[in-house]
């Protein structure tokens, strides 16, 4: 057994490579390396022609590692069978987000967060995220800003439905997602990376159970960054209603009318709300349904009035004449205290 085994090796080493086969992986959509690169990279490294060789040349381990390095490979596996074939199987980076920065600069991330520079043989169709750092040295904070891209990307890429449906991502100030989607005219808020899976799929039954109903331009923002609802207006950065303005407001209003000496005849509300507004459980809301109310009553409000302020209705009569006020009487002459009189 030995005597073979050493004769097999002396063979192996003596033995030419006859033939060469190349394949490529990983990528199930994007091409960005072909076999003419790989043998052309081969090539280079042998410093020679692959066929014909001598296999002992070959240093398998060291032209793995050379392989390795090219931006658009993960990982090389070579080997020679029996036949004196040489197999090449190179695994292919996939991209699964394209990135643009605040500057304008742009690249691919992989599916661990590396970098991945643009290719001149075709462009990945990928989702795009907007409003990225420039920096080149990232730090604390930048890191887990590209930890939640790459998560987010990497759940879109392998869910059929977000990838038809997801046009952009825009990174806001905070550091927060802003999606913009391909059917619908609406903004979606998800908030920050955490549990986007969750935000996702709260998504998809408001777009299941909703939308498909109402239509998927019935409201301009759906925003599922808070936990158990889905929050849908049909503004973008709707006003919110200061309700204790508003209170204050209709106080002042009722004031006013009491002090002033008419009838009051209608009181129109300060603030028209939404009926899908979020102030909707409000008490300043409470308030102003109420004055609504009061509007809507065909039993005006009158308010009474001052008698000494009120003004006669006969405009025949005259006002009441004034009680004259007692008056001390004068002292006579003699200054007798006694003898006293009015006038």
């Amino acid at each position: 057994m030995l005597l073979l085994l050493l004769a097999a090796i002396s063979n192996k080493n003596k033995g030419v490579c006859k033939e060469y086969s190349i394949v490529l992986k990983g990528a199930k959509h994007n091409f960005f390396i072909d076999k003419k690169d790989v043998e052309f990279l081969v090539k280079k490294e042998t410093r020679g022609q692959i066929k014909g060789e001598l296999m002992s040349s070959f240093k398998l381990q060291d032209l793995e590692l050379a392989l390795e390095k090219n931006t658009w490979i993960s990982d090389v596996e070579l080997y020679f069978d029996n036949q004196n074939v040489l197999h090449i199987t190179v695994y292919e980076k996939e991209p699964v987000a394209r990135i643009f920065t605040i500057n304008g600069n742009t690249f691919y991330i992989d599916s661990t967060g590396k970098r991945m520079p643009l290719s001149e043989k075709m462009s990945a169709r990928v989702p795009v995220f907007t409003g990225f750092v420039d920096a080149k040295k990232m730090n604390a904070v930048d890191s887990v800003l590209l930890k939640n891209v790459t998560e987010l990307a990497n759940y879109i890429s392998k869910d059929s439905f977000w990838m038809a449906q997801v046009s952009q991502i825009d990174i806001t100030a905070d550091k927060n997602f802003e999606m913009i989607p391909v059917v619908g005219n609406h903004l979606v808020r998800l908030g920050n990376g955490d549990q986007i899976e969750k935000k996702l799929r709260k998504l998809y039954i408001f777009y299941k159970q909703v939308l498909s109903k109402t239509g998927f331009d019935k409201y301009k923002l759906i925003d599922v960054q808070y936990a158990g609802q889905v929050v849908a207006s049909r503004f973008v950065g709707q006003a919110k209603v200061d309700s204790i303005k508003l209170k204050n407001s209709i106080e002042k209003l009722m004031r006013q009318s009491y002090e002033s000496d008419t009838t009051i005849q209608n009181i129109k509300p300060i603030v028209k709300l939404e009926a899908d507004s979020a102030m909707a459980d409000d008490e300043a809301l409470i308030d102003n349904a109420q004055v609504n109310q009061a509007h809507q009553n065909p039993n005006t409000m009158k308010l009474s009035v001052p008698q000494s302020k009120a003004t006669s209705t006969n405009t025949g009569s005259s006002p009441k004449p004034k009680t004259p006020k007692a008056v001390m009487p004068k002292k006579s002459a003699g200054g007798n205290e006694d003898n006293r009189g009015y006038n």
